[in-house]
């Protein structure tokens, strides 16, 4: 390993400094430079040079303010505003900085002093780097979270304060019939308002392995004729039609252990989604499953629409978080809680072309009562 003198001569760098650091260097999942106490860069491992985008000759045996020239946010030169050999000597190093490299990209930089036994003079400084790609699209997908949620709580909640605001100021100079219809607005948002922050606890819950099941059991038959009701009362009738598949029907459901109220969030938002990006009907066939071999006993729920279907490369990103297509009709939040919420009960879900056009989503849930019930 070769450096340069003040002419520009090639000259050895000593081997004291970077031979221990060859070998475990390059075992290092981080960027690692280390830089001895006459300010030259003695080594630097693979990751650090693939992060900085650069060769071995453009680092080692270099001056550090010339082969690793930083800067900070503000423009400022890092290594004359930090200057480890000239600082306080208590000083340890620094912790992770956010840093410009020579190249323009952001690099996380960290720096540890290493220090003689006698004057504390600074022997080496090592320098672990991270690409800061990773930490700024985190960054960048958090803003967007906060953005669509603000976004989502705002419209309801401008349409309520707007609405109230009218019926308190102006109470006598509305007709019934309006105020009928004002008051079913506020209700509907605030509705929709309670929806989107079950949701996001939801999402909280799953993310962090906390969410817990009130596991019950269920008449999932009956579960969804009240939920068709539901909606035949809102909407035009027909709009959503339910049916029994031809096991249902020649050998009845079989009976299941689950959360009621998440199978009705889980239900009502598929149910949802049809309404919203199909055309038509909605139709929820509910069905047996794992009746052939040894296939375990399950129940299976189909909820067709007869919009324009889902094309193949996007039936998985569906189910992400904040996905919601072209449209940018909903939050894209409604399927990665279903997701969630069905494989909690140890079920899948997937979706698929319904016969004759548009999107099929398969709901498959274990069937049973756990054996202390059962018996």
């Amino acid at each position: 390993m070769t450096s340069v003198d003040g002419t520009g001569a090639p000259r050895p760098v000593s081997a004291s400094v970077a031979e221990p650091f060859a070998l475990t260097g390059e075992l290092l999942p981080d960027g690692l430079v280390i830089v001895g106490r006459d300010r030259r860069i003695h080594f630097a491992n693979a990751e650090a040079l693939r992060i900085l985008d650069c060769d071995e000759s453009d680092l080692v045996g270099r001056a550090l303010s010339e082969g690793l020239p930083l800067t900070d946010k503000y423009g400022r030169d890092w290594w004359a505003h930090t200057d480890p050999w000239n600082g306080l000597a208590s000083r340890p190093g620094h912790r992770e900085k956010l840093l410009v490299a020579p190249k323009g990209q952001d690099v996380l930089v960290t720096a540890r002093y290493v220090r003689a036994d006698g004057d504390h003079t600074v022997e080496r400084v090592i320098l672990g780097l991270r690409d800061a790609e990773a930490r700024q699209r985190a960054e960048r997908d958090q803003a967007t979270v906060l953005s669509t949620v603000a976004h989502e709580l705002r419209a309801p909640l401008t349409s309520v304060t707007g609405f109230t605001s009218s019926l308190l100021r102006r109470w006598d100079r509305f007709s019934d019939e309006q105020k009928r219809l004002m008051i079913e607005t506020i209700e509907a948002d605030a509705t929709r308002l309670t929806r989107l922050i079950t949701e996001l606890l939801d999402i909280s819950r799953l993310d962090s392995d906390s969410l817990n099941l009130r596991l019950g059991p269920v008449d999932l038959h009956a579960l969804l004729t009240t939920h068709v009701v539901r909606y035949e009362l809102g909407r035009s009738t027909g709009t959503v039609d339910l049916r029994l598949g031809e096991a249902a029907r020649e050998r009845g459901l079989p009976q299941m252990w689950a959360d009621t109220d998440r199978l009705e969030q889980i239900f009502f938002n598929l149910i949802e989604n049809g309404l919203l990006h199909g055309a038509g009907k909605v139709t929820v066939t509910l069905d047996r499953g794992g009746v052939l071999g040894d296939a375990p006993e399950s129940v299976v729920v189909e909820i067709d629409d007869e919009g324009d279907g889902i094309p193949p490369s996007d039936r998985e990103k569906i189910f992400g978080r904040f996905w919601h297509g072209p449209s940018n009709a909903s939050t894209g939040l409604g399927l990665y809680v279903v997701r969630g919420l069905v494989e909690a009960h140890g079920g899948t879900v997937l979706v698929t072309d319904r016969d004759g056009g548009g999107a099929r989503f398969v709901v498959t849930l274990p069937a049973g009562l756990p054996d202390v019930v059962g018996s």
